[in-house]
């Protein structure tokens, strides 16, 4: 409903669920989780929180939509796709499946920050506008096989690029690897930082956090990243990296995979009904990440719900997505203002896509 607070979720993979794992996001959640009952090739089957009518009915108008396939070699702990040409075709179709989208007017891809103001003025004011907008986003470099084909995607709508996932990739190191981003990955900030791209430093091992600060200079932001001080693993942000984070007035989306919300959490033992999770704790993370800043301007909504995880493995307190709307009381009854409630739920993201949009180059 409309008449609730615009929500920007700083991190959605709405194409692998529908590529990838099948769902048709125009249904309601009911309707997917019914479909999916006797399905069990993958362990989130029957517990997806998002899709198109429960964004709406949570005035989540606006979100960071990802592009996804590792390319992985054959050392890879986690495997992936055989080599960066089938990585490239598979964002190939999940990018099909977005232009589809977008011609059916259920999506609106935002490319410029015209069409980013002309999205926002309809979305809170025109009666009957349910388009939803979104931002093209690059999880994980490794489909781009040549620097042709970063100018070709960003040709047709790419916006930002988080250069690593997990494990070692083409462009930089990630999640549970170690390594730095090397001249490939020097060269792809450079063409990044020249088209006015946005820099994701989600997924970024510390070394190559560290080199990526030092050889970017243009707009950066962590879509969904939590605090290592809450839950000590090399996923998380370090006071420090947050420290660095903030001067460079980057956001920080927080995310609600269960694992990066509370110690100890093992996946595919742990559950909502065994191991506490709540909502609560995604504001302890924002606690502590408005605490080193002193302000409000560096936290925001990165969910990645459905992101390979459904209600298994999120807060008991979360349905569908819709749900979020429940931070604004919780919010509230640890101090924060109804101020502090929007820039949360979507005005920080407000600023880094107005600036990140008024950089893009026109060719």
């Amino acid at each position: 409903m409309k008449h609730q607070p615009l929500i920007i979720d700083g991190h959605f993979d709405l194409s692998m669920n529908a590529i990838e794992w099948n769902r048709d996001l125009r249904h309601s959640i009911h309707e997917i989780r019914a479909h999916e009952k006797q399905m069990n090739d993958k362990h989130d089957r029957g517990n997806s929180t998002v899709s198109f009518p429960s964004m709406r009915a949570g005035n989540v108008g606006f979100c960071f939509a990802t592009l996804i396939a590792r390319y992985a070699k054959p050392t890879h702990p986690l495997g992936g796709w055989k080599s960066p040409e089938q990585a490239w075709a598979m964002t190939q179709a999940q990018l099909a499946w977005y232009e589809e989208m977008e011609r059916q007017g259920e999506l609106k891809m935002i490319r410029n920050l015209n069409e980013l103001e002309d999205h926002f003025d309809k979305w809170k004011n025109e009666t009957g506008y349910s388009k939803i907008g979104f931002l093209l986003t690059l999880e994980g470099a490794d489909s781009i096989v040549t620097f042709d084909h970063l100018y070709l995607m960003f040709e047709r709508g790419l916006r930002a690029i988080g250069p690593a996932h997990y494990g070692p990739g083409t462009y930089a190191f990630g999640t549970n690897s170690e390594g730095g981003i090397g001249e490939k990955g020097k060269q792809l900030l450079q063409i990044m930082e020249e088209l006015g791209m946005a820099l994701d430093m989600t997924h970024l091992c510390d070394t190559s956090f560290w080199e990526a600060i030092d050889c970017f200079q243009g707009t950066i932001w962590a879509s969904h990243s939590n605090c290592r001080s809450l839950v000590d693993h090399n996923r998380q942000f370090s006071d420090e990296q947050i420290k660095v984070l903030i001067e460079r007035d980057a956001v920080i989306g927080m995310p609600l995979d269960a694992w990066m919300m509370v110690p100890n959490w093992e996946r595919g033992k742990s559950h909502p009904d065994n191991t506490p999770v709540t909502l609560d704790n995604m504001i302890d993370n924002i606690d502590h990440i408005c605490e080193i800043a002193g302000n409000t301007d560096h936290v925001a909504i990165g969910t990645d719900l459905d992101g390979g995880f459904g209600k298994e493995q999120g807060p008991s307190d979360i349905d569908t997505i819709a749900d979020l709307q429940k931070l604004t009381g919780l919010l509230n009854k640890r101090g924060y203002t109804e101020e502090d409630v929007e820039a949360i739920f979507s005005g920080n993201w407000c600023r880094k896509l107005r600036e990140a949009l008024s950089n893009v180059s026109s060719g």
